[in-house]
């Protein structure tokens, strides 16, 4: 049986296999989140208008586009969100299998820009000392802030 699907698979070619591994894999939406932070250590809060109201406030966080860099997106999500520039840092978190959806997470640094908030996505925003964050923060926000891994790893 294994010869015969090989046979198939390599009869197949390019654009064939493409839409068999399209059809037969998981799609993901790429959710990508900045933990920025100032010169003084602070790092920035956004409360989301779409978030649940127990808990609106979180980290700059976004979904990547076709193509783009995920690195790309935090700054991209940021400049949109707040009017903000960040330079984006190492690599924090990064995990599959939530539902439909990846998780990736970078530090950021703020680099310049004028806080302007877009009005649509955010209703408040904030620089908070990590010891000092507000209440109604999404918890695994928290742990990307605190350094901690948000699955308990």
């Amino acid at each position: 049986m294994k010869r015969i699907v090989a046979r198939v698979w390599r009869a197949l070619r390019g654009s064939w296999q493409w839409r068999v591994l399209w059809l037969a894999h998981s799609k993901f939406m790429i959710g990508v989140t900045g933990v920025v932070r100032d010169d003084q250590g602070r790092v920035l809060l956004l409360r989301h208008r779409m978030w649940p109201e127990d808990r609106q406030w979180g980290l700059p966080t976004g979904y990547a586009q076709a193509g783009e860099e995920f690195a790309a997106t935090i700054v991209r999500e940021v400049r949109e969100e707040t009017g903000l520039d960040v330079k984006a840092g190492r690599l924090v978190h990064l995990k599959s299998g939530y539902r439909l959806r990846a998780e990736v997470a970078y530090e950021a640094q703020l680099v310049g820009g004028e806080l302007k908030l877009d009005p649509f996505e955010i209703l408040e925003a904030g620089w908070f000392a990590p010891d000092d964050l507000p209440d109604g923060l999404q918890e695994s926000h928290q742990l990307l802030i605190l350094g901690e891994d948000p699955n308990g790893g």
